[in-house]
């Protein structure tokens, strides 16, 4: 009997059931997309503000003391540390190797170039370089990934062009040199010629520098297979208080707790287990990209948050007035079934069983349609699809039911309040 009258009163009010469905579908389609994008938006934010740089830098031991001490960083002519090219392909073996996403070594040197007797520095690095990893795994990497941005107006080097050169503008112009040019550059260890490939423009520090392969600055230098750095790209959690404890002195830190951070994608996580497997290298976080990638990500995922709470409200609001002007619209019924014996209990549970299976409904809709909804948002804003996180589905099913039920609280205040003698008689 129970279920003939919550079926028949379904197709009775099929009209207004339809929008009360609606009503919870647009609120589960937000929440069902913005859960979606807010679980995945992390590594996607990370993978875009990767295009800008690296968060991580790597330099020998003894480069960084004399940084630390005095402000002398690499290049300065005081230090005579370097790092083992051979370990590099080190860094795709720690635990957190899947978030390493590009590196690329640095050899820096003081060079002079043609007849000029003031100095330049010359950089070497790999450009687009293939790396067979100990794992047995292979990886290419190298600076045409990690300065995507640069201007470069004959374009990248090759690995493999060891007799050729990229000029910042402001050298070319200090040192009169267009693209297509044939320069000799003399390093501490030999001279050698070299053909400018083309000038790029970086917006930095780096427009009044010289760039070639790694192996060219090797031979200029005289340091065959060493390197003064190595900039790292790596997806990274948000820092918090444990983070920024580690990062001072992991010692610091209970067997628990090292054991909470070390299994975190914190940077200061990832910098320590860099230098397990470099020798003699100090790791550390480039503040200014690390936490701007941090505060960026949180102020995205709380506005998202904020979005799906807004919006689950505003379905909540909707279904309290859809549902209570059906009541009102019962209220004859409502109040026959209460002058014929029925309790308040079962009528309450009559009404809120043809809402609970209504909303049942509406958000199974609302969840397929916010499946669309968070790809169209990934394709939109990161060129990318959105993985679907299982999670979201027990999440979506229990903030429907809240918001229905919620939504029901006015109307079954309403019910109650309704008397027999006074419905029955028009009052």
């Amino acid at each position: 009997m129970f279920w003939r009258m919550v079926r028949r009163a379904l197709f009775r009010q099929k009209g207004k059931m339809l929008m009360i469905a609606f009503t919870v579908a647009l609120g589960a389609s937000l929440a069902t997309a913005m859960l979606n994008v807010m679980l995945d938006v992390g590594d996607k934010v990370n993978q875009e503000l990767k295009t800008y740089g690296a968060n991580i830098n790597v330099v020998p031991r003894g480069a960084s003391l004399l940084d630390d001490l005095y402000g002398v960083s690499d290049g300065g002519g005081v230090s005579d540390k370097y790092l083992p090219e051979s370990e590099l392909g080190n860094i795709k073996t720690i635990f957190w190797a899947f978030n390493i996403v590009d590196f690329t070594p640095y050899l820096n040197t003081r060079a002079k170039v043609n007849s000029n007797t003031e100095d330049v520095k010359v950089v070497g690095t790999w450009f687009g370089h293939h790396l067979d990893l100990p794992t047995g795994e292979s990886l290419d990497t190298g600076m045409r990934n990690m300065k995507s941005w640069w201007d470069t107006g004959g374009g990248w080097l090759n690995d493999g062009d060891d007799g050729q050169v990229m000029v910042g503008r402001l050298a070319a112009r200090r040192y009169n040199i267009a693209a297509g040019d044939t320069i000799t550059i003399g390093g501490l260890a030999r001279a050698k010629t070299f053909r400018v490939r083309g000038i790029f423009n970086a917006g930095g520090d780096e427009d009044g520098w010289i760039y070639t392969t790694l192996a060219a600055a090797q031979e200029l230098a005289g340091r065959p297979g060493l390197v003064s750095s190595v900039e790292v790209s790596a997806l990274t959690t948000p820092d918090n208080e444990l983070s920024r404890r580690a990062g001072q002195d992991p010692k610091s830190l209970s067997i628990k707790e090292w054991e909470t951070w070390y299994c975190t994608a914190y940077v200061s996580a990832i910098c320590y287990q860099i230098d397990e497997v470099i020798s003699d290298a100090v790791s550390k976080p480039i503040r200014m990209v690390a936490e701007s990638e941090g505060a960026i990500l949180e102020k995205t995922q709380l506005l998202m948050l904020l979005i799906t709470i807004l919006s689950l409200a505003g379905s909540a609001l909707g279904i309290s007035n859809l549902v209570t002007t059906s009541v009102m619209e019962r209220a004859n019924e409502i109040g026959l079934l209460k002058a014929v014996g029925a309790y308040d209990g079962p009528v309450s549970a009559l009404i809120l069983t043809e809402i609970i299976i209504t909303g049942i409904v509406g958000g199974a809709a609302g969840y397929f349609a916010g499946l669309g909804f968070a790809q169209i948002i990934g394709q939109s804003v990161f060129s990318q699809a959105i993985d679907i996180k299982p999670m979201v589905i027990p999440l979506v099913a229990v903030l429907v039911l809240l918001v229905t039920l919620v939504g029901s609280i006015p109307s079954i205040r309403l019910l109650l309040s309704l008397r027999p003698a006074e419905v029955l008689h028009g009052r």
